[in-house]
């Protein structure tokens, strides 16, 4: 059914998942982002941010395709 997948790609991850995901620590996303070089945050709430988990996704699969485009 397609509302499983509609769902999936709005689907919020907080920063702990995010650094798992990624295997960045805390300090480099926040640099990356203020880079414009990773995917800007969603707030939630006054101290409460998210990330969109499709925009996650997408740098990880943007960023393994830079690596081997350039050892190739």
């Amino acid at each position: 059914m397609n509302t499983n997948v509609v769902s999936n790609n709005k689907r919020l991850i907080r920063l702990p998942e995010v650094l798992n995901r990624t295997g960045l620590c805390k300090a480099w996303i926040y640099r990356l982002i203020s880079r414009n070089e990773f995917p800007s945050p969603i707030k939630l709430g006054e101290r409460a941010i998210a990330f969109l988990e499709s925009d996650i996704d997408k740098w990880i699969d943007e960023k393994i395709t830079l690596s081997r485009n350039k050892v190739a």
